[in-house]
């Protein structure tokens, strides 16, 4: 049973985030909601989220900066008392074709590694002795684009490679209190695709299920391996529709 746990959720106020605290909402988890930028969005998650019976709060705070995110912890734990489950769904990118070395820029490796690398990293670190109490569970939200080379760059590829390597070896630091999985989502109907509808139709098509994913299909994967796979952790589970088989 999950109901009356805490959950934080970064990047939770739009698109997949968003849907994983509803999907969590709806079994009775209160919600932590952090955003960085987003905050008319965060605010209207959390009135969605409210209305669900359960106590929702937000949180400005930029995972890349280390101090605001043991901030954040801090203030979770003492507005809830307890954290239960972490979800690092908080990701960043530049759309930048792969052929396209010389316009993979420096600070563009910069900000992708430090919100979806070293982000995901400090979230998880400061939530480690929390969630060892609470015998909590950690799901990094990775993608396929870090097992397939591909996606929006080079540069986002790779952050999401290192993103499950981070949760394999997590998995292994903060067992056996703590279980640490990785769910591994390929195109998702997000804002991060609008105006690539081209795009989304090929690969619609070469998708055996014939469509790509909702915020919906992934948040569904992320409540299963948190309530229902006690027995699992230190894994990758992706969600594409079988576009990378």
């Amino acid at each position: 049973m999950i109901a009356n746990k805490t959950a934080l959720i970064t990047g939770g106020g739009t698109g997949i985030g968003r849907a994983i605290a509803l999907r969590l909402a709806k079994e009775k988890v209160n919600i932590a909601l952090n955003y960085s930028r987003s905050e008319e969005d965060a605010e209207a998650a959390q009135k969605e989220i409210q209305a669900l019976g359960v106590e929702c709060r937000i949180y400005k705070a930029d995972v890349a900066s280390d101090v605001q995110v043991r901030n954040m912890i801090n203030e979770v734990v003492r507005d809830f008392g307890a954290l239960d489950i972490l979800v690092n769904n908080a990701g960043t990118t530049h759309f930048v074709d792969h052929s396209d070395l010389e316009g993979m820029r420096e600070e563009y490796w910069d900000n992708i590694f430090a919100v979806n690398v070293k982000g995901l990293f400090f979230c998880c670190r400061a939530a480690a002795s929390e969630l060892k109490k609470t015998n909590g569970v950690i799901v990094n939200i990775t993608s396929i684009a870090g097992l397939s080379g591909l996606g929006s760059s080079i540069a986002y590829s790779a952050s999401k490679a290192a993103a499950i390597s981070i949760t394999k070896s997590l998995a292994r630091v903060l067992a056996p209190e703590v279980r640490v999985i990785g769910v591994a989502p390929g195109i998702v109907l997000t804002r991060w695709v609008e105006g690539q509808e081209e795009h989304i139709e090929r690969l619609a098509g070469s998708t055996p299920l014939k469509r790509v994913a909702v915020p919906e299909d992934v948040a569904e994967v992320v409540y299963g391996v948190i309530a229902h796979a006690g027995f699992v952790t230190g894994q990758n589970i992706v969600v594409d529709g079988g576009a990378f088989i």
